[in-house]
């Protein structure tokens, strides 16, 4: 893979977000996370369940959930102090995203993909169930995403406190009252 493919790869959420480094510190506010982590999903569930309930208006839901997602991280101000899991979740997040630069040890690129494909397959299975009106494979689908993403998130804790010490950029994401 070149340079400029990874440069792509790693850049694809970011820019699809518009995150840059002022977004990112307030998206460690752990309100931020917390308030995504809580509604992100139900969200776009309800959205995708009013399809058929709402016809052509459920477009002006899906897009106000899409708005919810991509507004949430701009909400907070930075955190006065980041020594906490949902911060440290944020900072892991950017490691991993980083990690076509940076490379990152070998278990925690497997669990991270094993688990994405885990929340990606409850994501599928719920948004199927709510576009059909099913509200079994909705919930099911529902927690297998959350809990999968969940599981992600302590994942990205623990890359990120194994690689704080490897990048000075990463010590920099640190606040500290």
């Amino acid at each position: 893979m070149t340079s400029i493919e990874q440069k792509t790869k790693q850049n694809i959420f970011t820019k699809l977000m518009s995150m840059d480094d002022k977004v990112w510190a307030r998206h460690a506010n752990p309100w931020s996370v917390w308030t995504r982590v809580l509604t992100g999903l139900p969200v776009m569930l309800i959205s995708t369940w009013s399809i058929k309930t709402c016809g052509w208006w459920s477009i002006a839901i899906i897009a106000l959930a899409a708005f919810w997602i991509w507004i949430n991280p701009r909400l907070f101000s930075p955190p006065k102090n980041t020594d906490n899991w949902a911060s440290k979740v944020t900072f892991g997040e950017r490691v991993w995203l980083n990690r076509y630069t940076q490379s990152i040890p070998k278990h925690h690129r497997q669990w991270a993909l094993s688990l994405s494909i885990i929340a990606g397959i409850g994501f599928v299975i719920a948004t199927i169930g709510a576009y059909h009106n099913n509200l079994f494979a909705t919930i099911a689908g529902g927690l297998i995403s959350w809990f999968g993403k969940m599981w992600f998130c302590d994942r990205m804790v623990w890359l990120y406190e194994n690689m704080q010490d490897k990048n000075p950029e990463y010590q920099s994401w640190q606040r500290h009252d």
